[in-house]
């Protein structure tokens, strides 16, 4: 597992050697992993270049109000076909569930025209509407709350405590675990995602850290040094985000799909 886990490091421990050296520095052969001279200078330099705040404010903002829509939306549906019984239940969920096997390019032609019929193109409100719901997310939370042993909620029911309630007072605070490896993987996600934010957005306003960066590679294909660190300050926040919720992400992939 170590020798796997430095084989894996090894592209982004490249990646920040190459971000403080000079350009004709970052092919050298052999490669030097230590630069002569740190050009911390490269990480002040490029937010002269292009408006890198804000290409990173807006990719925060569409990626935490995705992540809060999805974990929203996912827990709750998830409850329902969980916990609540009803005429179909189960057909409906594999129906709904069937829809992950569907690639993103055989309905993205209908998606655009149905956006673009609502004047909602190139505006974030495109990229919300779209990815607020997932089915994975469902199927992630339903199978963790597969796990919570039926009788709680059935006490619940018995004491007069509604759906809403038990969802909002047992079941929520029993999933921290789930809720977190949701919230982690939508965040990623929805940060690293390129294809959306190119369809839908065309202001530069509007751009997120993806298309900037890209842009960026446009205009300055030779300055490989600037583009490495571009690429760094676009990988820390997904750093910290993980660093900060791997107990829980662990956690809730470790218990998903086990019914005690």
């Amino acid at each position: 597992m170590t020798a796997v886990a430095l084989l894996v490091l090894v592209p982004f421990a490249w990646m920040i050697s190459s971000s403080l050296k000079r350009n004709n520095e970052v092919f050298t052969v052999p490669i030097q992993w230590i630069p002569e001279e740190f050009r911390w200078s490269n990480f002040v330099d490029i937010w002269d270049r292009i408006p890198m705040v804000t290409y990173l404010r807006n990719s925060a903002f569409l990626s935490v109000t995705i992540t809060f829509l999805q974990v929203l939306t996912g827990s709750f549906a998830a409850y329902g076909f969980a916990k609540v019984r009803f005429p179909g239940r189960d057909a409906l969920f594999l129906a709904y569930i069937g829809t992950i096997a569907v690639p993103w390019q055989a309905y993205m032609v209908p998606q655009y025209i149905m956006m673009q019929e609502a004047g909602l193109t190139n505006t974030f409100w495109s990229i919300i509407f779209l990815q607020a719901f997932s089915a994975f997310g469902v199927f992630l939370m339903r199978q963790y709350y597969m796990s919570i042993p039926d009788e709680l909620v059935e006490a619940a029911r018995i004491d007069g405590l509604s759906e809403y309630g038990i969802y909002r007072r047992i079941m929520l605070p029993l999933s921290k675990p789930a809720l977190a490896s949701l919230a982690l993987l939508t965040f990623v996600n929805t940060w690293n995602d390129y294809m959306g934010p190119f369809i839908y957005l065309t202001s530069n306003d509007l751009w997120t850290v993806q298309l900037g960066l890209r842009s960026f590679i446009g205009q300055y294909s030779a300055d490989y040094a600037m583009i490495m660190t571009g690429a760094v300050i676009s990988v820390l926040p997904i750093v910290v985000i993980f660093l900060l919720g791997q107990r829980y992400f662990i956690r809730g992939i470790a218990t998903t799909g086990l019914k005690g």
